[in-house]
């Protein structure tokens, strides 16, 4: 299994899903539906590059033995002002715009989806060395 190639394919798979299933529920249930889906698979696809960029980044600290540039209280800070600045605006979004919010989560729900798909796509397509 090539771990980069699988990191590169989750955000297409994530974007067809997403595609895919705007387009669904606009027909089944309506445009708010669909705007609240989409904007569910945003909020998805903003997870999937913080959740990438945070292991990433853990993983270049792991790598490098130079503990001079760690400023943990800084870095945690910052990722909860990031992470409360998320909540708060998708709160704010969802409260004032009128999705549907089952729509906004089903929405979210693409990227662990995404993930899935990616784990199927290797085990159809694996090789016995």
């Amino acid at each position: 299994m090539d771990l980069d190639a699988a990191v590169a394919r989750l955000p297409r798979w994530l974007l067809g899903l997403a595609a895919t299933g705007t387009v669904a529920t606009g027909c089944f249930l309506g445009l708010k539906a669909a705007g609240g889906f989409l904007l569910g698979s945003v909020a998805a696809w903003v997870n999937l590059r913080l959740i990438e960029r945070a292991v990433s980044r853990i993983g270049q600290l792991a790598l490098t033995s130079d503990s001079r540039h760690l400023r943990p209280r800084r870095k945690a800070f910052r990722l909860f002002i990031q992470m409360a600045a998320l909540l708060l605006g998708a709160f704010v979004i969802l409260r004032f715009s009128g999705f549907s919010m089952v729509a906004v989560l089903c929405g979210f729900f693409v990227c662990p989806a995404a993930a899935i798909l990616e784990i199927v796509y290797e085990l159809v397509k694996y090789e016995h060395s």
